[in-house]
């Protein structure tokens, strides 16, 4: 289960932990403990995005992940793969308490861990909105007067994408190294706006990628998921059209 959820992606979170440890230091020479740890940490940020996609793929009901079929969709896995994900998140944990209890920033780890999980898993459940059978995304789209009142696109994604996939490598190499993330909010700012422009490319690939190059087949549209081409969809259209938006809203039959 390990080998097939955890390597197979490009690893970009854990080396770009791995890239920012390495800047931060400015050329100091590290022991081996302190490149053991380093590399622990950065295959710990994996293993969470392993956890990440395990379930999100479930959610999604998505049929590919890195070019091969769904952790549950493989013979005799099913809805078992809600577990192996939570075993995914339990070992994160583990591998730190293990590594990483005997350092001074072990306690600020597992808080910035565990908000992130808490961001990414609360709105995951907002980005999916369109999946409740009485509030749906559009119709709640027309009960707020629009997207950015309240569960914006915007921050959903950084709460959903952002924060793990940008903040959360080079906060723990901040952290590594002594510093103290209060004192860092415009590197924080940065890196969540990147992370928003990557899920606003990862949104169009998902529904003008090419499944040989993306490794995944898209279903973003077709589940009306809060995605970037539906807001601005809905941002351009008029009152005709978002009639016939709302129109398409039931919920597919997921098979």
């Amino acid at each position: 289960m390990l080998d097939y959820n955890v390597p197979g992606g490009n690893l970009s979170r854990g080396l770009s932990f791995m890239q920012s440890y390495k800047l931060l230091i400015e050329g100091k020479e590290l022991t081996e403990d302190e490149i053991f740890r380093a590399n622990t940490l950065g295959w710990c940020i994996e293993w969470l995005q392993a956890y990440f996609l395990v379930l999100d793929d479930i959610m999604d009901n998505s049929h590919t992940r890195r070019g091969q079929p769904c952790w549950f969709r493989m013979p005799k896995f099913g809805m078992v793969a809600v577990n192996d994900g939570v075993i995914l998140l339990n070992h994160v944990r583990r591998i730190l308490r293990k590594h990483f209890r005997d350092k001074p920033y072990y306690l600020h780890l597992l808080d910035l861990f565990d908000e992130v999980i808490y961001l990414y898993n609360f709105c995951l459940i907002s980005s999916q909105i369109g999946y409740t059978p009485k509030v749906h995304f559009l119709v709640f789209y027309f009960c707020i007067g629009g997207v950015s009142d309240c569960f914006s696109y915007h921050r959903i994604v950084q709460y959903k994408t952002a924060y793990y996939s940008f903040y959360l490598p080079v906060a723990c190499a901040m952290l590594m190294l002594g510093g103290n993330l209060d004192n860092h909010i415009d590197v924080k700012n940065i890196l969540v706006e990147m992370g928003v422009y990557f899920q606003v490319q990862d949104d169009y690939l998902d529904c003008f990628g090419d499944p040989e190059t993306t490794g995944m087949i898209g279903t973003d549209i077709k589940d009306f998921k809060c995605s970037s081409l539906l807001v601005k969809a809905l941002e351009l259209s008029n009152e005709e059209q978002k009639k016939v938006l709302c129109s398409m809203r039931a919920r597919p039959t997921r098979s």
